[in-house]
């Protein structure tokens, strides 16, 4: 730190020291006069006798930050400062060296591509210009014992840097004096640096540090500049959900102003983070941040900020207690408003926090009398992957209220879906059979709704054909819907549907072993499907579901075996592969579906044995 001289205002000359005692004017004129006189000393010199002058008379420590560097003539930057008492201008050394003059000068730079790119942002996106100390004989205490601390940073080993780092915790690092004091000497860099160790601890301790002090914008400023961004970016990918969370906040922090969030943007930063984990989404809530988050959506002119903002509502409305707050802060219906003249990136996240929102029946009423249906609908004519996939969810979701359904079929929504089945990508596919669920479930004759699409049948019968998991469950669980009227059940049949069922059924993903079980009890009513499915071996492969932990699970295969029972060859197959044991075990599960199925399964076969040992004996 260069030699710096010192002038003191007339509010310096009249604070109080801390005992009540106006320092007099003459001892005021003599103290400027000692320090004007040692001003060519060191530093060292000037700290010592300043030290002493403090140990007869204390003085209220005061900060004038003021602009050192002129970015123009960055090597040779001389201030000129106005005497606040007689209006005389006296030039001052240096304030600072080279090497944090050019860096300064770099800030510079960028502060003008900022300015240049954009003049609508708001008073939180101008960059300030960049301050320095007046001088250091006016700083208090807490200032040097931090630089020093820094120095163990710098040179320590990791116990060390380790206690360094807990130590400088200890400073009330809310002080401008003790962010700068970390800034001024290096100490930014070596916490940045420290990010890019492999030892959890420091990480953690430099990002607590960092948290606190980018409160401030000049370090904000500086910690972009010096790429800290990015790896806080990176570290959002860390198993350590400490680690995470601290990264999360300090980039929450940082990213105040348009270049920051540009930098947030460009490494991926926004879809790692709005809250993917249950942890971090209770965070969000517990410390205060959906209403910010809430009341941010009526800023509507900044395209970026608002895409990261609802992207942060779309992950955390994931919670229903998220959810529960965004409706009591009356979100809901701005994000409706949201839904037309958005651009896709806006629009991908506000169907997702709506899809989202739309799981509780209080909110889809909202959805539905805000007139959130029909620009819904509308959306199912994109081509954006992840908004289909979004406005399916989204659409299905609604679907499940009965007079939103009839606003859907008569927007002639359930065909849009239908026809999303044709999409060549897997998601789309997978979301919009989710989606036809409700829709078949609830429209008012949904067995001619379905049969009114030409081929209709024919195509969901055939991605049974699929090699994605997503699909084939979600199909499942649309052909359970669909069989649920004779006439479409005959038509299934008729296309194949019973060796095809049959075929998936040896596989171990609990979630298609449920809608499977669930499509071959409902298919099962017709004609001799519970015959053919016990010649295309699907029986033996159920009884092995019964061993799953998934009680879904359980249920649904106990309905399909008390289906496929009723043909006494499926009976033997059941007995042979010792289900009877595994649904004793279900006969006393506290569910009454589950209850009852198993039940009625055991007594068919039971039925049976009975009947072939009278045979036997007759």
């Amino acid at each position: 730190m260069s030699k710096q001289g010192i002038s003191f205002s007339e509010d310096q000359q009249k604070e109080k020291d801390p005992l009540g005692k106006a320092p007099k004017k003459e001892e005021a004129a003599a103290l400027r006069k000692d320090i004007s006189g040692s001003y060519k000393r060191s530093l060292e010199k000037n700290q010592i006798n300043f030290g002493r002058n403090q140990m007869t008379k204390r003085w209220e420590p005061s900060l004038n930050w003021k602009t050192t560097v002129n970015y123009r003539n960055k090597g040779s930057a001389k201030e000129i400062q106005e005497d606040k008492r007689t209006g005389k201008l006296e030039k001052q050394r240096p304030s600072v060296s080279h090497g944090r003059a050019q860096l300064l000068g770099k800030s510079a730079e960028k502060i003008e591509e900022i300015v240049s790119d954009s003049s609508s942002e708001s008073e939180e996106d101008e960059e300030p210009p960049d301050h320095r100390q007046e001088a250091s004989a006016d700083l208090p205490s807490e200032y040097w014992q931090i630089q020093k601390l820094v120095k163990y940073l710098k040179g320590g080993n990791q116990t060390a840097t380790v206690i360094a780092l807990c130590s400088m915790r200890d400073f009330n690092l809310a002080q401008e004096t003790c962010q700068l004091a970390i800034r001024d000497v290096g100490g930014l860099e070596v916490l940045i640096n420290l990010l890019e160790t492999d030892e959890v601890k420091c990480k953690i301790g430099s990002l607590k540090i960092l948290k606190e002090i980018s409160h401030n914008p000049q370090i904000r400023r500086n910690i972009v500049d010096l790429g800290g961004l990015p790896i806080m970016v990176n570290i959002l990918d860390s198993p350590h959900k400490s680690l995470k969370c601290l990264a999360a906040e300090t980039i929450a922090n940082v990213a105040k102003f348009k270049r920051a969030r540009r930098v947030v943007r460009q490494h991926g930063g926004i879809t790692k983070l709005c809250a993917e984990d249950k942890e971090t989404r209770d965070l969000v809530r517990l410390h205060g941040g959906l209403k910010p988050l809430a009341s941010l959506l009526n800023n509507t002119d900044n395209k970026e900020r608002l895409a990261a903002v609802t992207g942060a509502i779309w992950k955390c409305s994931i919670s229903k207690e998220n959810v529960t707050k965004f409706r009591e802060y009356k979100a809901i219906e701005t994000l409706v408003g949201l839904l037309t003249d958005q651009p896709e990136e806006v629009l991908v996240n506000v169907v997702g926090a709506l899809g989202e929102c739309c799981q509780e029946h209080e909110n889809r009423v909202i959805v539905r009398k805000c007139g959130g249906i029909q620009p819904l609908v509308n959306l199912l004519v994109g081509i954006n992957q992840a908004l289909l996939v979004n406005v399916t969810k989204a659409v299905g979701a609604c679907a499940v209220e009965p007079e939103s359904m009839m606003i859907i079929d008569r927007l002639d929504g359930v065909r849009l879906l239908w026809s999303l089945l044709k999409n060549p990508h897997p998601d789309v596919k997978a979301s919009a059979a989710w989606a036809l669920c409700p829709c078949i479930e609830n429209a008012k004759d949904a067995g001619e709704m379905v049969r009114s699409f030409v081929g209709g049948l024919e195509l969901i019968v055939n991605l049974l054909k699929s090699d994605n998991k997503e699909v084939l469950a979600s199909v499942c669980a649309a052909i359970t819907n669909i069989a649920k009227d004779q006439e479409n059940l005959a038509v299934i049949t008729d296309h194949g549907v019973v060796p095809l069922l049959s075929k998936l059924a040896n596989t171990n993903n609990n979630k298609l072993r449920h809608h499977l079980a669930e499509a071959i009890s409902r298919c099962c009513m017709w004609g001799r499907n519970r015959v053919a499915f016990g010649e295309h071996k699907a029986v033996a492969p159920l009884v092995r579901y019964l061993k799953s932990n998934d009680t879904n699970v359980h249920r649904a295969t106990a309905q399909a075996l008390y289906q496929l029972s009723e043909d006494a060859d499926n009976c033997i197959t059941m007995h042979e592969n010792s289900a009877v044991k595994l649904l004793l075990d279900m006969v006393g599960s506290p569910d009454q579906d589950l209850q009852e199925a198993a039940a009625g399964c055991i007594s068919n076969i039971r039925r049976l044995a009975l009947a072939t040992e009278k045979a036997r004996y007759t």
